[in-house]
């Protein structure tokens, strides 16, 4: 991981002499009185993940993150003797260890809600229920890509697990809020495709071999849920975001609520508690499942850092 920090210029030496003694950070650089807005030196260095949360918990210590600036980005490469030398000296690897205040930045940013993420969410919504006219499997898989709710179901497990109330209340009111709207425009939509002759119950409630599940939850809904939420807050901590696609393919929240939305818009009863219990289903399973994948990868990162320590220290002995 890359670090630019902008250190008040008093404690700028202790940070410095603090991150040369460290063989797990490289590639340090000082530009004294190079910043402005805040004013300080400007200080750069390469870290590894294991070492990260070490680093910012130093320099929240030294009043860094009140008095300066703080910038972390990932580096895709470091092939130099340096950067290599620093991996060794990190215990663990760089896939196991969680950067939390990466994830409790990402979680607010993920909980502050936008337009595009009602956007999203309703296009998304649409096709589900463009799906469930169709019966087509296709559909429904494109509604999962596209639906953008798992980052603001990651940021709820995030708020429960480290009891931040702010963050936890923000993510349930932006999915209420988003789902809600989703599910309103949608039935909207519906209403004026049964006003044009274009949909009308029975597209609802006939048979549908291919999304008939939708509205249909078992015990396999509540199994996908909780694998698919481990999956997902386990790509977003290890800085796998590519396997977050697998896992907005595996869970039916948006699917649920466009096939919510056209059994209210076109009146079919006995859908709608099916699908409501589908997406209530997926939302509580991921959630629940988050904040369990949050404490194991807290208490197995502690507990195989305590090892290592141990051994070490019986080496040197």
């Amino acid at each position: 991981m890359h670090l630019r920090l902008i250190v008040p210029p008093e404690r700028s030496e202790h940070v410095l002499d603090t991150l040369v003694a460290d063989p797990r950070v490289t590639s340090i650089v000082r530009l004294p009185g190079a910043a402005r807005r805040p004013d300080g030196d400007m200080v750069e260095c390469d870290v590894t993940r294991e070492a990260t949360s070490d680093i910012l918990t130093f320099l929240k210590t030294e009043g860094v993150y009140d008095d300066g600036a703080v910038a972390l980005s990932a580096v895709d490469s470091a092939p130099s003797r340096n950067a290599q030398a620093a991996e060794k000296a990190a215990p663990g690897a760089p896939d196991d260890a969680v950067i939390w205040d990466a994830v409790v930045d990402q979680a607010y940013n993920e909980a502050g809600g936008s337009w595009s993420y009602y956007a999203f969410l309703t296009l998304a919504t649409m096709i589900a229920s463009i799906a469930v006219v169709t019966d087509s499997s296709i559909l429904v898989v494109g509604a999962m890509v596209v639906g953008p709710e798992f980052g603001v179901v990651a940021a709820l497990a995030v708020g429960l697990f480290l009891r931040k109330r702010g963050l936890s209340r923000a993510s349930v009111v932006l999915l209420v809020k988003g789902f809600v709207l989703a599910i309103v425009l949608t039935a909207l939509a519906a209403l004026v495709a049964r006003a044009v002759g274009w949909v009308d119950v029975s597209d609802v409630t006939a048979a549908r071999p291919l999304t008939g599940f939708i509205w249909r939850p078992d015990k396999w809904s509540a199994v996908v849920a909780v694998l698919a939420g481990c999956a997902g807050v386990l790509s977003q901590t290890a800085g796998r975001g590519n396997a977050l696609v697998g896992v907005f393919i595996s869970v039916t929240t948006v699917p649920a609520a466009g096939d919510l939305a056209l059994s209210l818009a076109l009146w079919a009863p006995h859908q709608i508690g099916g699908s409501a219990a589908q997406l209530g289903i997926n939302l509580a399973g991921m959630t629940a499942a988050g904040v369990l994948t949050l404490l194991l990868q807290r208490v197995a990162w502690r507990s195989y850092l305590q090892v290592k320590r141990r051994t070490g220290a019986r080496v040197e002995a």
